[in-house]
């Protein structure tokens, strides 16, 4: 490989669909497809011990525990890249995975099905698998794999997932044993969207909420966990997004809150503020792109009984106040952070992320959350050293559409080919702590999922460098 083309396929401009990243019921179902004891993740070494006082916390749902990509977790080691704990060869998709004490749950493709693995989270070993056929063709060419992440449901023992043609199973954890299985397709008459379904579904006060996005309506169905049965149904003007239902406290009160939309002529989407005992929307606000191909991936961040939502292809992003009778107004919109697929990061007035729609637009910017005022704007940028086909090569790299995870005071990065950072944000600007290049893989889309103090990345692409193909990978954190 010459300079020239190490350069051109690392660096290609691509069109991310979302992480995910980047979507009634029946009777249960027999057990037929879950194969025990299955192990195939390769195991390169033990963790270390946690630090006695390091503060740790289960992962069950895309963006965390506190489903805004902030852990509370602690001890973690800056050194990187961190150690290798053990790798999963995969399939195809961009789920991420989900983790509840000595079980995680991750959603892949290989060949012609769709596969939701259980696994041990510090030896990867497998605990069950569940198969079933799946059909799905991405009509851009990216990957044919589920893009919605797994959530469990700690209380029932549970766990959900959705693939890409809208295949909904609810699981018990312990064993894979079905609970009961729904088709969002025959059920909702949904279509297939630009890149499928993607919206990671919210476990919520007994109800499994899912931005469905039906022809007419509902926007948001929620189904009883226990039986699949439909508990209410929300909203009828827009479409299933990318974006995942989020719950949040405002003015004391429980809401979930769905930023929505997907193809539709013309563009449609928009935030919905929603009841979860009741599924009664409060107030529906529209914010699409006029661009046709566009779509609504970031979830919204809530926080001082305001909600952010943001999207790409010339959107950006605004500010909605929610007042205590449950109305809206809007405090500011600014085209000046619109983020594709990534979900920002507030934090002590700020608002953090990458903005831009492609690699070579891409920017990692601070907002003051009062005001939509950009605080800075910078580039991260390298010179990466790295060897192929027995000659070392030069380039310079940099994070491109980022992922931001904050966790331990700082914020840890995942880089759009591969690379990891630890990162110091604050409204003066951005400092990088630690960088090391895990991977050589287009497509890091994912977010990182942390628990008791180990790293879960997932790999989507072949590695361009070693031609490892997608893995699910275990680093070691602990400090």
């Amino acid at each position: 490989m010459s300079r020239r083309s190490a350069i051109g396929v690392l660096a290609a401009p691509l069109l991310a669909p979302p992480a995910a990243a980047v979507r009634p019921s029946s009777r249960p179902q027999p057990t037929a497809g879950v194969d025990a004891g299955v192990g195939r993740a390769v195991v390169h070494r033990a963790p270390r011990a946690l630090a006695p006082d390091a503060l740790t916390h289960d992962w069950t749902s895309f963006l965390g525990p506190t489903h805004n990509g902030v852990s509370t977790e602690t001890r973690l080691s800056r050194t990187l890249p961190p150690p290798l704990v053990w790798e999963l060869p995969t399939g195809s998709g961009y789920a991420s995975p989900a983790v509840h004490g000595d079980r995680l749950v991750y959603l892949h493709r290989i060949g012609d099905e769709e596969i939701v693995e259980c696994l041990h989270p510090e030896t990867g070993a497998t605990h069950w698998r569940l198969r079933y056929p799946s059909a799905y063709r991405d009509r851009y060419g990216y990957n044919n794999g589920p893009r919605s992440s797994p959530v469990i449901d700690v209380t029932g023992g549970r766990v959900c997932t959705v693939g890409a043609e809208g295949r909904v199973h609810a699981m018990e954890l312990d064993t894979g044993r079905v609970a009961w299985r729904s088709d969002l397709r025959t059920a909702y008459n949904v279509r297939q969207d630009f890149f499928g379904i993607s919206s990671t579904p919210l476990i919520e006060g007994g109800l499994l909420i899912v931005n469905v996005g039906a022809p007419g309506g509902p926007t948001v169905a929620a189904l009883d966990l226990e039986t699949g049965e439909e508990a209410w149904r929300a909203g009828e003007e827009w479409g299933a997004s990318y974006a995942s239902p989020v719950p949040a406290v405002v003015h004391g009160e429980r809401r979930v809150f769905v930023f929505a939309g997907g193809e539709s002529r013309p563009p449609s989407g928009g935030l919905l503020s929603i009841d979860p005992a009741n599924g009664r929307v409060d107030f529906a606000f529209p914010w699409r792109s006029r661009t046709y191909e566009s779509v609504n991936a970031a979830c919204p961040v809530v926080f001082d009984n305001k909600v952010f939502i943001t999207a790409s292809y010339r959107a950006g992003g605004a500010l909605v106040e929610v007042r205590p009778d449950f109305t809206h107004e809007v405090a500011w919109t600014t085209r000046e952070f619109a983020l594709h697929f990534n979900t920002p990061i507030h934090r002590d007035g700020y608002l953090y992320g990458f903005d831009g729609r492609n690699m070579g637009d891409s920017s990692l910017a601070c907002i003051d959350a009062a005001t939509g005022e950009v605080a800075w704007r910078a580039v991260p940028q390298w010179r990466e050293m790295f060897r192929s086909g027995g000659r070392e090569y030069e380039q310079i790299l940099g994070t491109a559409r980022g992922s931001l995870l904050a966790a331990d005071g700082q914020f840890l990065c995942l880089g759009e080919l591969g690379h990891l950072l630890w990162m110091d944000l604050t409204p003066e600007g951005y400092t990088e702590v630690s960088r090391g290049w895990i991977f050589a893989a287009r497509e890091s889309w994912g977010l990182p999922v942390l628990s008791r103090g180990l790293l879960y990345v997932t790999q989507n692409a072949r590695d361009l460098l070693t031609g490892a193909g997608p893995r699910l990978l275990c680093y070691d954190l602990r400090a």
